[in-house]
């Protein structure tokens, strides 16, 4: 998917505030009101705190000052020393309430948001690249973070300090208040061009962002190609324009903020001139005390601190609308496969599997599979073999559900896999791949998959019955040895053995092999031949295979050819029949089993 492709998502902004959208997170604070009404209340009592200053200035001038009252003054200096405590104790805790409360609310949001992901079906996750759904979970979770921490609740205090500010003003001299108030159209104007500034270079950075996610993501998981083929100074030339654009578009950003800021500031020494001229002018004609001028000078001061602060937080309610617009759009994203209302259960899986004029498209009516019909008895090995693209993995995507099929039926035991609950349905497979996924941890984490039912006895004798424990006992910790990303600090055989045993540890009444040999070198394959017997025994097994080592004993083999069933039969009926079988074995068989010493 092409960088322009991945970030076209993340030019979404929309408004500032979308009530829609705010109610729905409102959901997920539900759980903490009392601890957010509890961090407003101390939110309203801290601005209080905070307005008292400046009247306990102006008090302090007028009654103790002028007249030389020293014991007076001493009160008035240890209550505002009270109430500089109070207001940091508020804040505080205040503020500790509200950290914890998004953090709270972020572990329950990335919970659903992984919980989620993990019910979609592959057909999401098709058209939807990793590096997106990864900023889903961290970039976006974290802008409704500050959201929860530093905007909603502290944008009600802003409001409140500026609110509080105004009436104190107008209570103790309204002409000079409005004479301070001058400066506020022009300011106005100039939060109305910055915020479209901002906007705009906001849509910017996220895009730019996208844009390098997308191609540090694909490149770096494709380090290997890269190199292999001396491309690293064109990738990093590519590199350096992605990234050379998303520094201009934030150093715009702070240009903007750069002007903004200042331009606040010229305000509040323009406001500040005109409070000292004209309230100088009523201190001379003896209609304002000097204690009310000077703590009209604090207020002014502090009237601009509120409306910088909103201009920053109208930045992260705007970055949090368009987070939790792409939130709730993948919280919103329907699963291809559901449970039915009431699931069938089946206790006993024999293993009986019957395709009935299956059909199945990816997209529209392309479709890759047609009229299938085939059936599976229990304990029988399969094999399907065909040409790159003939639809034999689509086969097996659609009988572990995958994806939904839009003709025909498959049944398990003579009931429609649509009408099994999705995860004890799965419970009776295990899939081997030829591409091995190993996760960052243990060897015993890997063969277990989280599920603590499977003993370490268990894990350590699924190992030797793959004879991966060649390899595992030489390893410094054994099973406990930790691999890394991707397994890459075990060989692809060694990764494929461990594979085996995973299978072998859930003993599934089904096992699926798709392709599972085919990377896997002959000494290495010789080893495991015995392995797969003991695996495959008394099991429904379908293997998709071009070694004629796990083809050629199988009961049945299956031909595909562009989506349909064209030949069924054993390997020595296939080959007398002289068809597409005896083709392929022709051009891709022959060699390999002189090389074995297959007859």
């Amino acid at each position: 998917m092409s960088p322009e492709v991945y970030g076209h998502e993340e030019e979404i902004l929309g408004k500032a505030y979308d009530a829609r959208l705010m109610k729905r997170l409102v959901h997920y604070l539900k759980p903490y009101r009392a601890n957010i009404i509890l961090a407003t209340f101390l939110l309203i009592l801290a601005s209080m705190a905070q307005l008292a200053g400046p009247y306990l200035t102006k008090i302090a001038i007028d009654n103790y000052i002028r007249v030389g009252d020293i014991s007076g003054l001493s009160v008035i200096i240890w209550l505002y020393v009270g109430v500089l405590a109070l207001q940091f104790s508020l804040q505080y805790f205040q503020i500790y309430i509200m950290q914890l409360v998004g953090q709270k609310t972020m572990y329950d949001l990335r919970m659903k948001i992984y919980s989620h992901i993990e019910h979609l079906g592959l057909s999401f996750f098709d058209r939807n690249p990793v590096g997106r759904l990864v900023t889903r979970a961290t970039g976006d979770i974290q802008a409704l973070n500050e959201l929860f921490t530093s905007g909603v609740v502290a944008i009600f205090g802003d409001i409140i300090t500026l609110f509080g500010i105004l009436g104190i003003m107008f209570y103790m001299n309204w002409k000079l208040a409005l004479f301070s108030m001058v400066v506020i159209p022009i300011l106005f104007v100039a939060t109305v061009i910055f915020r479209t500034r901002v906007r705009k270079s906001f849509r910017e950075i996220r895009t730019r962002v996208a844009h390098l996610n997308s191609f540090l993501q694909e490149h770096i998981s494709g380090m290997w190609v890269v190199q292999s083929f001396a491309a690293e100074k064109k990738t990093d030339e590519r590199f350096r324009n992605i990234n050379r654009d998303l520094r201009d578009s934030h150093l715009k950003s702070v240009l903007y903020f750069a002007v903004f800021f200042p331009v606040v500031e010229i305000m509040g020494a323009v406001s500040l001139a005109i409070i000292i001229w004209y309230g100088g002018g009523q201190i001379l004609k003896e209609t304002l005390t000097f204690g009310a001028l000077v703590a009209f000078i604090q207020y002014a001061e502090r009237f601009f601190y509120p409306i910088r602060d909103l201009s920053e937080k109208y930045n992260i309610l705007q970055q949090a609308m368009a987070s939790s617009e792409r939130i709730f759009r993948l919280l919103d994203e329907k699963p291809d496969i559901r449970d039915p209302e009431t699931p069938r259960s089946n206790d006993v899986v024999e293993g009986n599997i019957r395709f009935e004029n299956l059909g199945f498209a990816y997209n529209n009516d392309e479709w890759v599979l047609k009229d299938i019909n085939l059936d599976i008895k229990q304990g029988q090995r399969i094999a399907i073999v065909g040409a790159t693209g003939s639809g034999k993995t689509s086969l097996i995507s659609l009988l572990l559900r995958f994806y939904e099929f839009q003709k025909g039926n498959i049944y398990l035991d003579g009931i429609s896999i649509r009408d099994y609950g999705l995860k004890k349905y799965r419970e009776s497979f295990a899939l081997v791949l030829q591409d091995i996924f190993i996760f960052s941890g243990d060897i015993a984490k890997n063969v277990r998959l989280g599920n603590k039912e499977i003993s370490e006895d268990q894990i350590i004798q699924s190992l030797k019955t793959v004879g991966a424990d060649h390899f595992v006992d030489k390893l410094t910790d054994g099973i406990d040895y930790v691999l890394m990303e991707r397994g890459s600090n075990l060989s692809l055989g060694q990764r494929q053995l461990l594979a085996f045993a995973r299978a072998l540890a859930f003993d599934p009444r089904i096992l699926i092999l798709d392709e599972a040999t085919s990377s896997v070198d002959t000494q290495t394959e010789i080893l495991i031949q015995e392995a797969l017997e003991k695996l495959l025994a008394g099991r429904t097994s379908i293997i998709i295979a071009h070694r004629l080592s796990t083809i050629k004993n199988s009961d049945k083999i299956v031909v595909m050819h562009k989506g349909m069933i064209k030949e069924i039969g054993t390997h020595a009926e296939l080959l007398a029949a002289g068809g597409i079988y005896f083709r392929l074995y022709q051009l891709q068989y022959k060699d390999q089993e002189s090389a074995v010493g297959i007859q």
